[in-house]
């Protein structure tokens, strides 16, 4: 059955996404004094003084010769995280889902534009989840999948969203419901990589599924999997391969350094030069040829660690650390910045922040 035959939905306010109303910016620009909040308790609070002791900062990789250097932003318009990704067209971020105001299911979508350092909300998602996958493709956003319940009770629902209209519809589900996939577009394509399924902590397990949806014909279909299955990854397209780097494998209990590159002209995988520092829920951006890996947790670890991967030497060195360590977060280059929004300062989901920092090589 094609898109074309499945009920249309409409979001909340057909207004053009240039014309949706700017919110209010928080105070927070501090990194304290409201810009956190609990998961199960409103009101802002400050930075949870546990973050000062799960906080990691160090990398065994090598120095780079150019840091780089991390700036504060407008903070997001209310905490949150475990909103898995953000994906960047045209000058702006978006993040859609994941926790805030005491819920694991929002729909919100904020929209982020770096010319004037702002926030404004779009269309919220038709499926209020946390840990969707993102991206664009042809001027498109995608979000696939997500968790109904607490980082776990996947769904199959997937949506696209039409910036110049403002509005989501509904396209061909998942052929099984997943949550914490990599999505990436590339060669007019989206591919859905790893992920997790349970609907309960005890059977939550991480998978090696790997899908790609063909928009004109609205389907999916398998592909060869990810060696390792695992799921809150760092996943992107690099020219014309794809690199999912690092992740969990079942638990943050048990991350992976694992790092492999996949060809769809051979439908295959090789592994390449280990992450180093193993972690999930970090950001991964490409930012002038090198792939940046920020934050991300462990067992008691939320880490801050910059670290990049050089393509062309399959060689790791770090950069400037995070100024807010921090998982579960928003990440995307927005022109010549790495934007990286939200996310959880300790280990966990029970507290989330409204930090925005970018990162700048200069």
């Amino acid at each position: 059955m094609t898109s074309l035959s499945r009920r249309r939905f409409i979001a909340t306010g057909a207004a053009t996404l240039a014309t949706a109303p700017v919110l209010a910016q928080q105070p927070g620009h501090e990194h304290h004094g409201g810009a956190y909040e609990r998961l199960n308790q409103p009101g802002r609070i400050d930075r949870p003084e546990l973050a000062k002791t799960q906080n990691v900062f160090d990398s065994p990789a090598p120095k780079a010769a150019n840091p780089g250097r991390w700036q504060t932003k407008a903070p997001l318009p209310m905490p949150r995280s475990e909103m898995a990704w953000a994906t960047a067209h045209e000058g702006k971020m978006h993040i859609v889902g994941g926790y805030a105001e005491q819920r694991v299911d929002r729909p919100y979508h904020h929209v982020y534009e770096a010319a004037s350092d702002r926030w404004s909300d779009a269309a919220p998602l038709l499926q209020g989840a946390n840990h969707v996958g993102v991206a664009f493709l042809d001027g498109k956003l995608y979000a696939i999948g997500g968790f109904l319940e607490q980082n776990r009770k996947p769904h199959s629902g997937c949506f696209v969203y039409d910036p110049k209209r403002n509005v989501w519809d509904e396209i061909c589900p998942l052929p099984r419901a997943i949550g914490s996939a990599a999505i990436v577009s590339l060669n007019g394509r989206l591919h859905a990589i790893g992920g997790a399924i349970g609907d309960t902590f005890d059977t939550k397990k991480s998978v090696d599924w790997h899908l790609v949806y063909y928009p004109k014909a609205d389907t999916w279909e398998h592909v060869a999997p990810l060696p390792t299955g695992r799921d809150h990854t760092g996943t992107l397209a690099i020219g014309p391969v794809i690199h999912v780097i690092g992740g969990r494998v079942d638990s943050f209990h048990t991350n992976s350094n694992l790092h492999h590159a996949y060809d769809p002209a051979t439908d295959k995988w090789t592994p390449r030069a280990p992450l180093p520092t193993a972690r999930s829920g970090h950001g991964a951006v490409l930012y002038r040829g090198k792939v940046f890996v920020m934050g991300g947790e462990g067992t008691n670890r939320v880490f801050g660690q910059m670290e990049a991967y050089d393509p062309a030497a399959d060689a790791w060195e770090q950069y400037a650390p995070m100024l807010t360590p921090r998982h579960g977060l928003g990440a995307a280059l927005v022109g010549d910045t790495i934007h990286v929004a939200g996310g959880g300062p300790i280990m966990g989901g029970g507290v989330q922040s409204a930090v925005h920092e970018a990162f700048v090589l200069g």
